[in-house]
């Protein structure tokens, strides 16, 4: 063998060896019997998964016009999950959803979709924590206004979530994003937007049950009712991480925005025992 083949071969064995402990990023189809449908979903598993280990996981969501493979394509999680080494969740939520069940409408059915079909599927085909100490949820714009509203409405489920530029209150926004043609008119259903938005499920939170970490951008148009969240968080004592910076509503910012909140999640699934 002379030095070029040696080279060549020894590139190859490091490449193969890399790859092994890269994380594994696969796309499946995810079946939902409320809506009768399989739905897309990327699984992505840290470096050294093994099934006698329990991992803990971060369900991720999509934003209004993403879709399920947005959060891979965009930013760095698969690092990050090896990194961090717990698992991640990324469902797509349909265009326009909101990740609600819309009464009558089997093709919006996706509480129940990520809150239980979801759930249920991934606990029972991978090793992961069984347990609210070990499920968390987060996601950006749409995916923020979900990831809150289903763990406030499901406290049960998840230890911990997240938003990052969520629609955390998108009444001010009364034409935007077909929210209209899913829960009606806001002037004829005021009602339905009021029991809606995140920030009216405030009083629902008891403090430090729910981890919770929120930021948006300086810039972006969610940032005022981001604010206004945050002050109804500190106004009802409810302890949370909220954190914003220069940027807009754009990759550019969710890029680094999931940086430090899987670092947050982090430290929720290992909490350090006090003395």
């Amino acid at each position: 063998m002379n030095l070029k083949q040696f080279l060549l071969l020894s590139l190859a064995l490091f490449y193969i060896v890399a790859v092994s402990k890269a994380a594994k990023v696969d796309t499946l189809r995810i079946p939902s019997r409320s809506m009768a449908k399989n739905i897309k979903t990327v699984v992505i598993l840290p470096k050294g998964y093994s099934t006698d280990t329990k991992y803990p996981v971060l369900y991720l969501l999509h934003g209004y016009s993403g879709n399920y493979s947005n959060w891979v394509k965009h930013s760095n999680v698969a690092a990050l999950a090896d990194q961090y080494g717990y698992m991640i969740v990324c469902p797509d939520g349909g265009y326009g959803s909101w990740y609600w069940d819309i009464k009558n409408d089997r093709n919006y059915q996706y509480e129940t979709f990520v809150a239980k079909e979801l759930i249920d599927y991934i606990d029972g085909h991978y090793a992961t924590v069984q347990d609210r100490k070990g499920r968390a949820i987060s996601g950006l714009s749409m995916g923020g206004h979900g990831a809150l509203s289903l763990a406030i409405k499901h406290q049960d489920l998840y230890g911990a979530a997240g938003s990052t530029a969520g629609g955390v209150d998108f009444r001010p926004f009364p034409l935007n994003w077909e929210i209209k043609d899913r829960i009606g008119n806001y002037a004829d259903s005021t009602q339905a937007w009021d029991d809606r938005v995140v920030i009216n499920m405030i009083p629902k939170l008891v403090n430090n049950k729910l981890r919770l970490i929120i930021d948006c951008g300086k810039e972006d148009f969610f940032h005022q009712v981001n604010i206004a969240l945050h002050d109804k968080l500190m106004y009802h004592n409810i302890n949370h991480t909220f954190v914003t910076s220069e940027g807009g509503h754009n990759w550019a910012y969710w890029s680094r925005s999931i940086v430090y909140q899987m670092a947050f999640f982090y430290d929720f699934f290992n909490p350090v025992e006090k003395k």
